[in-house]
């Protein structure tokens, strides 16, 4: 396997080629497998104990998205965690989940793919009756408090922020009454959590694509990667669920993430109106080998105490 002798790519000219086209632009270049470029890529990373990083096709010429954050995994996992919806009070089953497996698994970077805060006090939406809502101030704190929790358990790794449309609340409410409070300190969302990286979208090896929403409704894994041509996961709709897509550009994979909040929690009860919702409480682990996604794998709420992965029952 590898780039083949006609090629005439010496080490060095592979690893700047790789450098400057990325997996999938020097295996199309040369008529080979993204398998195959990969594994010699891991190959040249063990024998001279660096890291060729991946890059976009072309990225000297690429636009720059400042709402996009890039990163690139070679080997390891990713774990990408949606909706928690935070509010004062006892964390979630799912939330404790997540922290364990920061912990079991180690991964490399940890993605919140949006609506960490509800914010229902500053919603468009109007209030049901005379329901009780947390103050903002109190979400903001408790929200702080569940992801000093994830850093604890993280050491080193990446940490992502997806905003959610839940999330998008905070600066939209300032920007819509208080435009003038544009630039200072403390009216974006992302001043509160200063250990947290903000975006709207994260692109894992150019190949993965992590953002909080895209298309609706109950096959919106399967359209999301039909119309993005990536592998996609998304949060949003709280279905957690893992939809195999095959062309002649190989597999790819869209992706709900479900919901770390219980699908009983408080935000949702009252504009459900208590009726049957096709929500799971769950989230993602992205495995790389190689460079190369894995199929996703979904750790799920098994009872008020337990979680399932792997075949296992996990007691918290």
């Amino acid at each position: 396997m590898g780039i083949p002798r006609k090629s005439g790519l010496s080490e060095a000219d592979f690893i700047s080629l790789f450098e400057e086209l990325g997996a999938t632009g020097l295996a199309r270049r040369y008529g080979l497998s993204v398998r195959s470029v990969s594994e010699r890529r891991a190959n040249l990373e063990q024998k001279f104990k660096i890291a060729i990083k991946t890059e976009h096709p072309l990225a000297s010429k690429r636009k720059e998205y400042p709402h996009r954050l890039n990163i690139s995994i070679s080997n390891g996992v990713v774990i990408v965690a949606s909706d928690a919806h935070y509010w004062p009070g006892p964390p979630s089953l799912m939330h404790r989940a997540a922290v364990h497996f920061c912990k079991r698994l180690k991964p490399q970077a940890f993605i919140f793919n949006g609506d960490i805060i509800d914010a229902p006090q500053i919603s468009r939406h109007m209030p049901i009756g005379w329901e009780k809502r947390p103050q903002l101030a109190d979400e903001i704190e408790a929200a702080k408090d569940r992801l000093h929790e994830i850093e604890l358990a993280l050491f080193k790794a990446e940490k992502i922020w997806n905003l959610g449309n839940h999330d998008s609340r905070f600066e939209t409410r300032l920007a819509t009454v208080a435009p003038e409070y544009a630039k200072i300190h403390g009216v974006h969302l992302n001043d509160h959590f200063p250990n947290w990286r903000s975006a709207w979208s994260c692109w894992i090896n150019d190949d993965v694509v992590v953002k909080h929403r895209f298309k609706g409704g109950i096959h919106a894994p399967h359209n999301n990667t039909l119309w993005a041509g990536k592998t996609i996961i998304t949060g949003h709709l709280h279905s957690a669920k893992v939809i195999p897509f095959d062309d002649y550009n190989g597999t790819r994979y869209g992706v709900d993430g479900g919901c770390i909040a219980d699908t009983d929690h408080k935000a949702f009860t009252d504009y459900t109106e208590d009726g049957p919702k096709n929500w799971r409480s769950a989230f993602v682990i992205l495995t790389f080998k190689d460079g190369l996604l894995m199929q996703p794998e979904l750790v799920l709420k098994w009872n008020e105490e337990s979680v399932q992965f792997r075949g296992d029952i996990i007691k918290l």
